[in-house]
């Protein structure tokens, strides 16, 4: 179960609540968040719930049997909205679009980028200065430095960021440059990682991870809000099967089924869901139909010169009819 404590409560209900819990043969621990004070509690005992319900300090209390407790559905009647600040939201009712490249080259390359991108009314830019690569020979980004760059660029035109970060020890340099944290489908349960990035103040997108499952994203996401972040948002950008024909498979079938688990907005990755640019627009129309909040996509002025993921990369004249087609469909009711 999860109990919300009042900001009020007192150590002498705090201290009853504790004894009443451990009477009853649960163990809780406590979760205190950008937002609120929680205790997890968890036990299989049979209890009137209204015996904590009804105690000083208690502003509500939830039953959640799912493994998966803070960011599960079933305790939270609104959908999470997060805000980046300048009016910039993921989740709620308008869509969110991040566009930009796989990797950030060079200063000129996030110039022509955020024109684009402020040509088209886009206010979140994509771009990795840390690439985990399969190769040890493939670029592998410009680092911290190339972030300040990202950053400065961005910061005076209002855009927000969103990059990976792969290590623990990445995330203080990152953190005065970075709006969104992105956690890579090869760190999906890297959970030193997570446990780190659930003690800071900033947005978190969690990648599936390359074979993973729903529930085990929805506890990767535990990790971060038990931690004390509750700015989580959640990503299918496609698992790895049997077929070859395309980079992925896109799980469409994942975003209903996340948005009925779960409170946490969900973002879909058409770009590395299939990996093949003629097709990347469709599945993209089809992540928002299917009812994501937003959409990633890798646009690159010039994506046959792309130093990764060429293949992919949507040109500015194939992501500026795409965002027109997504800001159309996205307000449609299904």
């Amino acid at each position: 179960m999860i109990i919300q404590l009042k900001p009020t409560i007192s150590p002498k209900s705090r201290a009853n609540l504790d004894f009443i819990i451990a009477e009853i043969g649960y163990k809780s621990l406590e979760v205190k968040t950008q937002f609120q004070n929680y205790l997890v509690a968890t036990g299989t005992n049979d209890f009137d719930i209204r015996r904590i319900g009804s105690l000083k300090g208690i502003k509500d209390i939830h039953r959640v049997t799912d493994d998966y407790k803070l960011v599960s559905r079933k305790w939270k009647l609104n959908r999470t909205k997060i805000y980046l600040g300048d009016d910039v939201y993921i989740g709620g009712n308008k869509l969110s679009i991040m566009a930009g490249p796989c990797s950030i080259e060079s200063e000129e390359q996030i110039e022509n980028t955020v024109a684009f991108l402020l040509a088209n009314g886009i206010k979140i830019m994509r771009g990795g200065v840390y690439k985990p690569r399969s190769s040890p020979y493939s670029f592998r980004g410009l680092g911290i430095d190339g972030l300040k760059l990202f950053y400065k660029h961005c910061r005076k035109n209002g855009i927000k960021i969103i990059t990976e970060v792969m290590q623990v020890s990445q995330i203080d340099p990152m953190l005065d440059y970075a709006d969104i944290f992105q956690v890579g489908a090869r760190n999906a349960q890297n959970f030193n990682l997570l446990d780190a990035l659930g003690q800071i103040d900033k947005a978190v997108m969690l990648k599936r991870g390359i074979s993973g499952s729903i529930n085990e994203l929805l506890q990767s996401a535990e990790y971060v809000f038990s931690n004390g972040n509750e700015k989580i948002i959640l990503c299918e950008r496609g698992i790895r099967t049997f077929e070859n024909a395309y980079r992925n498979t896109l799980d469409l079938n994942a975003i209903p089924i996340l948005k009925e688990k779960s409170h946490l907005p969900i973002i879909v990755d058409p770009s590395h869901g299939i990996g093949i640019r003629k097709h990347v627009a469709r599945m993209a129309l089809a992540g928002v139909v299917a009812g994501a909040d937003g959409v990633i996509l890798e646009v690159h002025q010039t994506p046959e010169k792309a130093i990764s993921d060429s293949q992919q990369a949507l040109s500015f004249v194939e992501a500026k009819t795409l965002f027109s087609q997504l800001k159309k469909v996205s307000d449609l009711q299904f």
